[in-house]
Order: structure tokens, then C-alpha cells, then sequence
């Protein structure tokens, strides 16, 4: 096993490129090989991964993009088996961040994975978890489904973490329950939005709209606080598979920017980027990551937006 100090070097400088995002030109953060990390298939210089205490995730190197003599390095955690391209790692059993990074010798490019070991679902007592609210998740899923049942653990966030950056353009606070709270607090978050978030990022620029992040105006929602607000029963901001985004650039003054051009900020630029992500429906990149769309006007509490979940199956709404 490599320990931390073999790793720095490597990531340091990995994350220096992931820095370019402040640039003008944007930089979807892409690397020259893909990776099936379980279940998800990823090609970023950066990304997470949020497990539990023990727990084995496979990491394999995609066969068509398959570059020669790939190393896997890790600074904690044991990997049990592997091949030439491929590993089964084993988390650690102590909550926290470690990290792990994939190289291959014939390309200049390293995809370093940020290890997130959650707090388990079991240590949340009484609805509160070391003495931020949760509340309590439906006991019965919606419809039966699998993806609503309650989430197996919560990422634990400090004052010290929550600006990192969990994939290229995104940090952790973003996506942080607008409730009141000490630190630490805590959050639900699934990989799949954050790939989703990062393809359509690089969708709307490339549909000419400049945005280095979105403004995420509600990511995780903890049950308490969903309850608190009113909103439906089976939320998916509840899970950490959704988010309500805006682009906010030009200027940055938390109010999606004026993208058709009007002279002004309402429903019609909530539209445009409702319309570009809808009309990506049944496309090969969209495909992974079908679930709800939807589009809301301006109020007195915010400006418009776009809702995003990844719930696995077809949902559009708005007016």
C-alpha cells in the first residue's frame, strides 16, 4: 500500500489543473480515459466517492480506452484483489476523507477520487445526528421503489472542508441544508448528480451560456427541514439526488444572469436552460441520468430556476 506522502506530490499537481476552472475559457475537467468506479462510468480529473465503513468499491479501467500499466494509489483502506486494470478497494472503518488517484504512465493525465467513509444511517439517534437535526425519512418509499428508502450514511462537513472541490467544478458547501446548525454539519449527496451536474455544465456552455459552476439554490434536504418548508413528502433534494440550479455570472449577484437577452431575469432564462437539458432526452450522454426537470418563475424568496434529480425515471413539471 502507498501511504499519503507518496501520493501528495501527485495529487498537488493533479489539482493545480482542476484550478483552471477560474478561467474564462471553460474547462469541463475531462482526463483521456474512463474509469467504472461500481456502478458509474467517469472521465474527470476529479470526482468523489461516498461509502460506508468497510465498504469494497471496484475501480476498473474502461477496455476501449484502456491505456498500458495504470497504477491505482491510495493513502488508506486495503485493496483485496486486482488485475491489470482493476482493483477492489476496502474503505476504512474510521468516518472521513481519504484519497485515492489512477495513473497511467502513457497518458499526462491522473483522475484523483476523493474517499468520503459517511457517518452510518445507524448513528442517527433520536433524529439528530452528533446534534444536527435530520429528522426522519418516509417509512414507507414512494411506490415501493428501492431509491427511496433511507440514505446509508451522511457526509460529515467542517468549516475546513466544505469550500473543497468534489469534482471539477463543484465544492461540498453547495450543496449544504439551508437549515440553522453547528458544525459539523451533514449531508446526503449522490455521485450520480454530481456527473450529471458536470455534463450539463458542459452542455450549457456549449450552448454558448459562459458558467464556471451553477449557483446550486438547494441541494441536500434534510427531512427536518424539508418538513419545516412544506415541500412534498418525497422530496428527492431528501436523498442528495437533486438540486435547483441557476446560471449566475453576469453579473454574479445570486439572480440567474438574463440568458435570451430580454433585459430581464424571469421565467423565460429559466426556460432556456430547461429547454437545453430536455432536449437531451434519449441522447447517449443524457441517458445515465434521466429523472425530473423542472422550471420555476421569480418570487419574492428567489429567482427563477431549474429543479434536477436524478431519480431514475422521466418527470417534468412547470408553468
Amino acid at each position: 500500500m502507498l501511504v499519503r506522502q507518496l501520493i501528495l506530490p501527485l495529487l498537488l499537481s493533479c489539482l493545480g489543473l482542476v484550478a483552471r476552472l477560474t478561467a474564462t475559457e471553460f474547462d469541463p475537467g475531462k482526463v483521456g480515459f474512463t474509469v467504472k468506479v461500481d456502478d458509474l462510468q467517469v472521465n474527470y480529473r476529479l470526482m468523489s466517492k461516498f461509502v460506508l465503513p468497510g465498504q469494497m468499491v471496484g475501480f476498473t479501467v474502461d477496455a476501449t480506452s484502456r491505456p498500458a500499466g495504470c497504477e491505482f494509489l491510495f493513502d488508506a483502506g486495503e485493496v483485496l484483489t486486482q488485475t491489470a486494470h482493476s482493483w477492489k478497494w476496502q474503505a476504512p472503518v474510521a468516518a472521513g476523507l481519504y484519497t485515492a488517484a489512477i495513473t497511467c504512465p502513457d497518458l499526462p493525465d491522473t483522475m484523483v477520487l476523493k474517499l468520503f467513509v459517511m457517518m452510518p444511517l445507524s448513528e442517527v439517534k433520536d433524529g439528530s445526528l452528533n446534534g444536527y437535526r435530520i429528522g426522519k425519512y418516509p417509512i414507507k418509499p414512494y411506490k415501493g421503489l428501492p431509491q427511496y428508502k433511507p440514505p446509508p450514511g451522511f457526509i460529515e462537513v467542517t468549516l475546513e472542508n466544505k469550500e473543497m472541490l468534489i469534482s471539477p467544478h463543484f465544492r461540498l458547501g453547495q450543496f449544504l441544508c439551508k437549515q440553522e446548525g453547528t458544525w459539523p454539519k451533514y449531508v446526503v449527496l449522490q455521485e450520480k448528480l454530481l456527473l450529471k451536474l458536470e455534463m450539463l455544465l458542459q452542455l450549457v456552455n456549449e450552448a454558448g451560456y459562459t458558467c464556471q459552476t451553477f449557483n446550486v439554490l438547494s441541494g441536500y434536504r434534510t427531512p427536518h427541514y424539508n418538513a419545516a418548508i412544506g415541500n412534498v413528502k418525497y422530496s428527492r433534494h431528501q436523498w442528495g439526488g437533486a438540486a435547483d440550479i441557476f446560471i449566475d455570472e453576469a453579473p454574479a449577484d445570486d439572480m440567474m444572469d438574463d440568458l435570451n437577452g430580454d433585459g430581464n431575469s424571469n421565467w423565460r432564462d429559466a426556460k432556456v436552460i430547461y429547454d437545453l437539458i430536455d432536449n437531451q432526452y434519449g441522447t447517449k450522454r443524457y441517458r445515465p441520468f434521466v429523472g425530473g426537470l423542472g422550471r420555476y418563475r421569480r418570487t419574492a424568496n428567489h429567482g427563477p430556476f431549474v429543479h434536477i434529480d436524478v431519480r431514475g425515471f422521466r418527470a417534468r413539471w412547470g408553468d
